[in-house]
């Protein structure tokens, strides 16, 4: 069993309070997503989940966390394969082959393996950075606006994959973004930070696997009403 959980966490710069006395949980194999404005915390929120700031509470983590970013998502200096590779250094040369071709396929990138991020669209450099996170086979996936650089239609794609992957592989995900319609369709349950806090949960009633479809319906909309206004 995964244990995941946040009590009483505070991270304060100077005398600049980002997150106070926060309180978080997460059951395995969960999606969940937060949202919030611009300077609410979220990402500190993520890094304090995974122990990259100096906190004071309890944190309640695996050590295999693995983390995907909107920006320098993967290293331009080396290909698609070289990427996904990085940091298996413990494992033999052909297990570390295995693995690469695994989630290259994963990806849907084969035809892409000698190919470096400038040669790539925004959305294959994700799949990209996806993949390399997944082929350490983390207990947990930290995700900070991931897709946020992205045109909508390929966003669009972007998050059905995601949804593809993770009903295939059943990580325990913690999502941020500022994309209220792409939270609800993504998540389990959706947080929303406010000034350092969760001031909101709300639970998501769609059945998985999920279609688009489920954009267009008076539930979602009305979800979507009511986390906007949370945030504002």
């Amino acid at each position: 069993m995964i244990h995941i959980s946040l009590t009483s966490v505070s991270v304060q710069y100077d005398e600049f309070v980002v997150l106070k006395e926060i309180n978080f949980k997460a059951q395995e194999g969960e999606f969940i997503v937060i949202v919030g404005k611009s300077g609410s915390g979220k990402t500190t929120f993520l890094h304090a989940l995974a122990r990259l700031v100096p906190s004071r509470g309890e944190v309640l983590m695996p050590k295999n966390i693995g983390m995907v970013f909107q920006q320098n998502a993967v290293f331009p200096w080396l290909t698609a394969s070289e990427n996904i590779a990085f940091g298996l250094t413990q494992k033999t040369k052909y297990e570390r082959e295995r693995i690469v071709l695994e989630h290259l396929k994963i990806a849907g990138l084969e035809d892409k393996k000698d190919k470096y991020s400038a040669e790539l669209s925004g959305g294959q450099v994700q799949r990209i950075a996806l993949a390399r996170s997944l082929a350490h086979d983390p207990d947990v996936l930290l995700m900070d606006e991931p897709y946020g650089a992205l045109d909508e239609h390929t966003r669009g794609i972007m998050q059905e994959w995601l949804l593809d992957v993770w009903t295939t592989h059943k990580k325990t995900v913690v999502f941020v973004t500022h994309n209220i319609e792409e939270a609800i369709f993504l998540a389990d349950r959706v947080l929303v930070l406010s000034h350092g806090t969760f001031t909101r949960e709300f639970r998501i009633p769609f059945a998985r696997p999920r279609h688009r479809d489920i954009t267009y319906t008076p539930e979602f909309t009305r979800l979507r009403k009511q986390i906007s206004k949370s945030v504002r």
